[in-house]
């Protein structure tokens, strides 16, 4: 398991944690704020990870949790 945490596209702030269960799946789940206060929550799962170097899992992570916040917003 890692810890994950950055700043959505349209200002939200996130923390949460991803894990790779088994070959080429990882799943995350994190919590969002904006100015401090809760936001709300989601999880999501990547899937065809094998190969992937960790630099190359952080951005596929952190694009993945982008995309499905500013989509529900």
């Amino acid at each position: 398991m890692a810890d994950v945490s950055g700043k959505t596209s349209n200002g939200f702030s996130y923390e949460g944690d991803c894990q790779l269960p088994s070959a080429g799946r990882l799943h995350w789940s994190v919590t969002f704020r904006h100015d401090g206060n809760f936001a709300g929550m989601r999880y999501g799962s990547l899937y065809g990870m094998q190969g992937i170097d960790e630099a190359g899992l952080e951005t596929a992570v952190k694009q993945d949790i982008d995309l499905v916040w500013t989509q529900s917003r």
